[in-house]
């Protein structure tokens, strides 16, 4: 079936709507995690599955083929990668597809065309288009229905399709060879940003291990770019692009492109940006290159002998000022973000592994080398997560208080609420995600505590700075500890932790005339009085998304 006939089955629910669509979908991520684990021994099922899935929808992989695709992995900076590469070619005049995940606020996110997350109506459309198509073709498959990701992978295809953008910039997804994106058969340039430990349960327990399941993006003759890797996944990336017949190229440095002018510039904050911009750069140039030789000479050019010598650095060229324009106006929801309101800074960071913890407390330290007043971080984590290895990264800000939340929009006396259009874990119940913040906040005593009162068993510590003092799982409270000595307090809900952290300073949160939720406590004396409040907000994207909910309401609308 043509993806033209798509939209003419007959309407099969009665919950059609954004709404209802967004209930549907949740429902597809129950277990997912499971579902793929018990797949490692024949993980290859995943990219099977997602042709059968593709054909039910009615494209075949011949029509995905003509889709233009910049396909980009990593485990670190891929999305920023995406996100300067998109802006470049847009600024180019091109009409843009994007998509990314997780999403922050709304799961429109995921799909963008020109930069925008898709509108409601164009989801909705989709949505039941697609999901209509694999439900009445489920009975002959055994009922099989794809899980979350998968879905949305095959509604991003359509919407590119059919929306008839010039190019898609595709972010992978958890893996590489075998994640749901890589049914794309022909992309224009693949790239790989930094590589670390991170999803090592599903992708493998070396960093050599994760970098071969990255570089399963590989296409024979379709160039590669990868940033500089320590010299183990370096060797992996160069022997895969060996075996499959990808010339492979490593970037240089931002530093070495020459501007013909100031320092570049970039729209992301952070040292560690600088590498996903040059990144972006080589992949920007490299399609806008073989775009004009194809409509030049009307054919793809073929990789020249220099091109395969694996490993070569790329060339540093001098980027035009349209490259260097979308370098500057990138944005990147939740990544290195800075929300003011008022005296209240809000510096916003996903950060949730151990390199980019790292990288976001120095992106926070050069913040506040230029603000004066009160630090609070706060912090959740989620899944396998290794919370004090992170928070012990955190310390060296110098806090003035540290505060943990579940990544819960808001609570209503004992139920736990969340809108149904906002990314949700719908797999954790609230009194084990208030247990983990009573965990993190133990964590953070013991890291920050003295050394001489570190050294102290629980029981030696005075009664209100006993690890387990009023530590009552009872969500409906609006501020559950607070610790005098360490100063470390938790929230059932991100907005409660908000409008503590703020004391009504913050006029989105507290606007005029409506009074704050707040605690009068010598603590929020603190914070009422400074001159200057400065949050940093990390450790989990759900946790970045709840926050910028509460703090750009206009995401949700827009």
């Amino acid at each position: 079936m043509p993806p033209s006939a798509l939209g003419c089955l007959p309407v099969i629910s009665k919950i059609k709507g954004l709404h209802g669509a967004v209930r549907v979908l949740n429902s597809l991520q129950s277990n997912v995690l499971d579902r793929l684990r018990k797949k490692q021994d024949n993980p290859e099922c995943q990219l099977l599955d997602m042709y059968t899935f593709l054909s039910r929808t009615g494209l075949t992989v011949h029509e995905l083929d003509k889709l233009n695709i910049i396909h980009v992995t990593g485990t670190k900076g891929k999305g920023s990668t995406c996100a300067f590469t998109e802006r470049i070619l847009r600024n180019h005049g091109l009409r843009t597809g994007f998509y990314s995940s997780p999403h922050l606020v709304h799961v429109r996110e995921r799909i963008r065309i020109n930069g925008q997350p898709i509108s409601k109506d164009l989801f909705t459309k989709y949505f039941w288009d697609v999901y209509e198509q694999l439900a009445v073709t489920k009975d002959d498959h055994g009922g099989s229905m794809p899980f979350y990701f998968q879905f949305l992978t095959l509604m991003a295809f359509h919407v590119f399709l059919l929306e008839r953008v010039d190019l898609a910039v595709i972010e992978v997804g958890i893996g590489g060879q075998y994640d749901c994106t890589n049914i794309v058969r022909k992309p224009w340039v693949c790239g790989i940003s930094s590589l670390g430990i991170d999803h090592a349960s599903l992708l493998g327990q070396t960093v050599e291990k994760i970098a071969w399941q990255k570089a399963g993006i590989f296409k024979p003759g379709v160039p590669a770019f990868t940033v500089r890797q320590p010299p183990g996944p370096l060797s992996v990336l160069q022997d895969r692009a060996e075996e499959i017949g990808c010339p492979l190229r490593v970037c240089p440095e931002l530093e070495e492109y020459d501007s013909k002018g100031p320092p570049l510039c970039l729209g992301l904050a952070g040292q560690h940006q600088r590498g996903n911009a040059s990144l972006a750069l080589q992949l920007s140039h490299s399609w806008l290159q073989r775009q004009k030789a194809e409509q030049t000479d009307g054919f793809h050019s073929t990789p020249t002998a220099a091109e395969h010598r694996l490993g070569s650095q790329a060339t540093a060229f001098q980027p035009g000022r349209t490259m260097l324009k979308g370098l500057q106006e990138t944005e990147w929801l939740g990544r290195s973000q800075t929300v003011r309101h008022g005296p209240v800074s809000y510096c916003i960071d996903g950060a949730h592994t151990t390199d980019s913890i790292q990288a976001c407390a120095r992106w926070f330290t050069q913040e506040m080398q230029r603000s004066r007043g009160m630090r609070v971080l706060l912090f959740n984590t989620t899944g396998d997560r290794d919370s004090a290895a992170l928070l012990k990264l955190l310390v060296p800000c110098q806090f003035d208080y540290a505060v943990f939340c579940p990544n819960v929009t808001e609570t209503h006396t004992n139920t736990t609420v969340s809108s149904p259009t906002v990314q949700a874990n719908w797999s954790t119940p609230a009194e084990q995600a208030l247990a983990r913040c009573l965990d993190n906040q133990n964590s953070w005593l013991s890291l920050s505590a003295p050394e001489e009162e570190a050294q102290k068993s629980p029981e030696e510590l005075p009664i209100d700075q006993q690890p387990n003092h009023h530590h009552h799982h009872r969500p409906h409270q609006r501020h559950l500890v607070a610790n005098s000595g360490t100063r470390a307090l938790v929230f059932p809900c991100i907005l409660s932790a908000l409008q503590w952290i703020s004391q009504g300073r913050d006029p989105v949160l507290a606007p005029p005339g409506v009074p704050a939720a707040v605690q009068s406590t010598d603590w929020a004396e603190a914070l009422r009085d400074a001159p200057h409040i400065s949050v940093l907000v990390t450790g989990s994207l759900y946790l970045v998304g709840g926050v910028l909910q509460h703090l750009v309401p206009s995401l949700d609308s827009s």
